[in-house]
C-alpha cells in the first residue's frame, strides 16, 4: 500500500476539517496583522495571539484527525509554526549582529515568502480534501 493509500485510510470527522480550516484562517489572519502592524511578518506570525490560538487548536483537535488525511494538516500546521519560531530566534539573533545583519535579513524576507507558501499550500490542500506531503 503506498503512503497516499495509508494517509487516505480512513475519512477525518467533520470537526477535524472545521478546525484546520480554522486554523488555516488564524495564521492567515496573523500575516495580515504582520504585514499591516508587525516589526516582521514572521514575528508578527508567531507572537499574534490569533496564530498562538491556531496552534493550541493543532494540538487540542489533532487526536481527531488520527488515522486520517487531515492529520497530515496538523502536522504541517504545527510545524510551521515552530520552525518559524525556530527560524526567527535564528534570524534575530544575526541582526543583532553587525556581521550577521545582513544573513539574518535575507533570512526574515525568505521566511516570511516561505511561510506564506506554506500557509497558502496547506489551505489549498486542504480545500481540496488532500494530504499534505513533508
Amino acid at each position: 500500500m503506498s503512503s497516499d493509500e495509508e494517509t487516505r485510510s480512513e475519512e477525518p470527522v467533520p470537526s477535524a476539517l472545521v478546525a484546520a480550516h480554522i486554523v488555516y484562517g488564524l495564521h492567515a489572519f496573523a500575516i495580515v496583522l504582520g504585514i499591516t502592524g508587525a516589526a516582521t511578518v514572521i514575528g508578527g506570525f508567531v507572537g499574534s495571539v490569533p496564530s498562538i490560538i491556531g496552534v493550541i487548536i493543532n494540538y487540542v483537535k489533532r487526536g481527531s484527525a488520527r488515522g486520517s488525511w487531515a492529520a497530515s494538516h496538523y502536522r504541517w500546521q504545527i510545524r510551521t509554526f515552530w520552525f518559524a519560531l525556530l527560524w526567527l530566534i535564528i534570524a534575530m539573533l544575526l541582526v543583532v549582529t553587525l556581521v550577521g545583519a545582513p544573513v539574518g535579513l535575507v533570512l526574515l524576507v525568505g521566511l516570511t515568502l516561505w511561510l506564506i507558501y506554506r500557509i497558502a499550500r496547506g489551505w489549498l490542500r486542504l480545500l481540496d480534501k488532500k494530504p499534505m506531503y513533508e
